[in-house]
């Protein structure tokens, strides 16, 4: 141990080994693992520190133990026996090491939230970063504090799974939703599912606040739920994941004839493409045939494999005829005119569409999914846009 002479002092050792107060020890201690934090150290000396480290855990005095916790508590120093030890010790102790030290691995983290209750957890997800490891037990059995403040770390990485299961025991809190949907990405399918949350909360406001029918409510809701719906695959999932966005709202019953023309008018051909696969269960590379390269019969077959409203299959092709028409013509188009252009072009041919869904999109024209003028949102791209009336 006296190997570490290079660095320490006699005095520094004197302190911590023979001194009865305990303030000194603490001051002594946080001296002593300052220096050795600091210090380029030898192989030798690097051991021999370690072995003070030990020793000054196994110090009665909780304060000589938070003292060596909160200054080795980034320390690539800390042995993984001592970090161990110490996050079983009490909470003042413990919190330090938990929330940023090296020395744990995933195994570890998440062993402790599974077994260390509340105030672990919520040291733990302070970290700076989490594996999927350590949010999947998180989301498994942390108290709600502590899944709020990994879920507004997005530097805590989250399986889906993980996601998922944040909203199956929370799924009331609206704290939970805000921290969800305030994260820089989210699987599509928690995307789906929370804007579905928040539409049954419109429906409960305005059936107790109002005095709205239930049926009226309903209706009320489901428009708010395909609006947004439409609106979150434009900023994520129609570009990122078309195919489990399409899966999910299948299987989830929440796929209308409806949403899927107001997809397709606003560009989003490759949601179209796996809508169709998923409800007709032909393979999606099968179903880019039949809507690209087939002709109208190979459209018109696999709609009608679909089970989608005969009456609406004029609306669906002059869609795809104008998506193919302009994407030939401007295909230089950013995402944001291109879907301007195809809108405009859409409404000029299909005077005969369903009115909601014309209404739907002649709004769309004129306001971004906040409530926003168009002209706000493409300014800095030197962009305008025509009204729509």
């Amino acid at each position: 141990m006296f190997a570490s002479r290079t660095f320490l002092s006699e005095q520094d050792i004197e302190r911590l080994v023979k001194s009865d107060n305990a303030d000194d020890r603490a001051v002594a201690t946080h001296k002593v693992c300052r220096l050795m934090e600091r210090s380029d150290l030898s192989e030798v000396e690097r051991a021999a520190a370690q072995e003070i480290i030990r020793l000054l855990s196994e110090d009665a005095a909780e304060l000589v133990r938070r003292a060596l916790s909160v200054t080795l508590r980034t320390s690539g120093l800390l042995p993984h026996d001592v970090a161990m030890k110490l996050a079983q010790d009490v909470h003042t102790v413990a919190v330090p090491v938990l929330s940023h030290s090296p020395a744990f691995s995933d195994d570890d983290l998440s062993e402790i939230v599974r077994s260390g209750g509340p105030v672990r957890q919520v040291a733990i997800a302070k970290r700076d970063t989490l594996a999927e490891m350590v949010t999947t037990a998180l989301a498994d059995c942390a108290v709600e504090e502590a899944i709020v403040i990994a879920c507004a770390n997005d530097n805590a990485r989250f399986s889906e799974t993980g996601m998922t299961q944040v909203l199956d025991r929370f799924g009331a809190s609206e704290v939970v939703h805000n921290t969800l949907v305030n994260r820089k990405a989210l699987p599509v399918v928690v995307t789906e599912r929370l804007i579905h949350m928040v539409s049954q909360n419109l429906r409960d406001q305005l059936m107790t606040r109002h005095a709205i029918l239930p049926e009226t409510a309903i209706k009320v809701a489901d428009a708010t739920l395909e609006r947004a719906t439409l609106d979150m695959a434009d900023q994520t999932g129609a570009s990122r994941d078309p195919a489990g966005l399409a899966k999910h709202l299948v299987t989830s019953g929440r796929m209308t004839p409806s949403l899927m023309l107001r997809a397709l008018a606003r560009g989003h051909m490759g949601f179209f493409e796996h809508a169709l696969a998923e409800l007709s269960g032909v393979p999606h590379d099968r179903t880019w045939l039949m809507v690209h390269d087939a002709g109208q019969l190979g459209l018109r077959a696999i709609y009608d494999r679909a089970g989608l409203p005969a009456r609406m299959f004029q609306t669906f092709r002059i869609a795809v005829d104008t998506y193919h028409s302009l994407a030939s013509e401007q295909s230089d188009l950013d995402p944001v005119h291109f879907q301007e252009r195809l809108i405009e072009r859409f409404l000029t041919q299909v005077p005969f569409a369903p009115r909601e869904d014309l209404v739907y999109l002649y709004e769309r024209l004129d306001r971004d999914s906040k409530g926003q003028r168009w002209e706000k949102a493409t300014a800095e791209k030197g962009l305008t846009q025509k009204a729509a009336a």
